[in-house]
């Protein structure tokens, strides 16, 4: 069985309301916590964005994308599994991390969009909708 991998045009890092970036970004954002423990940020591609979504932030309203330029980070990153396993770039499982000292800013973010659940949903599938919203944000 061969193993399906896609190389990304973009990843996104998702930030919770609560940690909103500042316009204009700086240098240097503040990781999240989770970030900090592991010691590299965590990111997703647009495939991956919706399970984490529902994983890590069920519980929020809000949130915004951090959309990076994947050609212009790809040496920062390795791709890993939940048990850190390193796999191939783009592979089912595997997660984009970037190992640069846990500095994301200005350099790195192309753009920064913010995406509101509608209330009363209880996942962000349902949330979002069908209204292009999120699938537009990370197609263009």
């Amino acid at each position: 069985m061969t193993e399906s991998t896609s190389t990304p045009t973009y990843l996104y890092k998702i930030v919770p309301e609560s940690a909103a970036p500042p316009d204009p970004l700086p240098d240097r954002l503040p990781v999240s916590a989770l970030d900090e423990q592991d010691g590299f940020i965590h990111l997703s591609t647009a495939k991956q964005v919706l399970g984490t979504l529902n994983r890590f932030f069920a519980n929020d309203q809000k949130i915004y994308l951090l959309r990076l330029e994947y050609t212009k980070v790809k040496e920062l990153i390795k791709w890993e599994n939940h048990q850190r396993e390193e796999g191939k770039e783009g592979a089912e499982g595997y997660f984009p991390h970037i190992y640069n000292g846990n500095n994301l800013g200005k350099k790195e973010v192309e753009s920064v969009s913010s995406v509101n659940r509608k209330e009363g949903e209880d996942s962000w599938e349902q949330g979002i909708g069908f209204d292009c919203g999120l699938v537009c944000l990370l197609i263009y």
